[in-house]
């Protein structure tokens, strides 16, 4: 986690840096709804979750997911790196393409999970950070997304 600080070393907003997997299955991606006692409660995202101290963000993909959903997966490619600004803290998301190898899902934080077709990710009720991610994805695939 960074600090952002202002020119008079006053501490503006936190910047945490958060991986997140766009586990892609032909043109389905699986998406986890937060439970209800995360932040932004029942919000769909890409899953995914902090970097550790000294950890690479490809390190980070591969262990969350295993902790959140069980699963194996194969990172595929690295999206654009997007920076989302909540109330306290800035979300540094670094976006990865993968795919699933092998495991069954069993989900250890979230609400549920779910496979959605390309063409209906804009009609999710994203977590604002994960919003611009989609766009990313949409507009690389040749769709909508703007």
């Amino acid at each position: 986690m960074w600090i952002i600080q202002k020119e008079d070393n006053t501490a503006v907003k936190a910047e945490i840096e958060v991986a997140c997997a766009i586990i892609m299955d032909g043109e389905h991606v699986l998406l986890t709804q937060r439970s209800e006692q995360m932040p932004h409660p029942l919000k769909w995202e890409f899953p995914g979750g902090k970097l550790n101290s000294g950890e690479t963000p490809e390190r980070c993909i591969v262990r969350e997911i295993r902790e959140e959903l069980g699963i194996e997966i194969f990172v595929w490619e690295l999206l654009p790196t997007v920076k989302h600004s909540y109330a306290k803290e800035v979300i540094k998301l670094i976006p990865f393409i993968c795919h699933w190898k092998e495991g069954e899902i069993q989900l250890a934080e979230h609400h549920s999970s779910q496979w959605v077709h390309l063409s209906e990710l804009e009609q999710v009720d994203w977590l604002e950070a994960d919003i611009e991610v989609m766009r990313l994805l949409l507009q690389k695939y040749s769709l909508k997304g703007f």
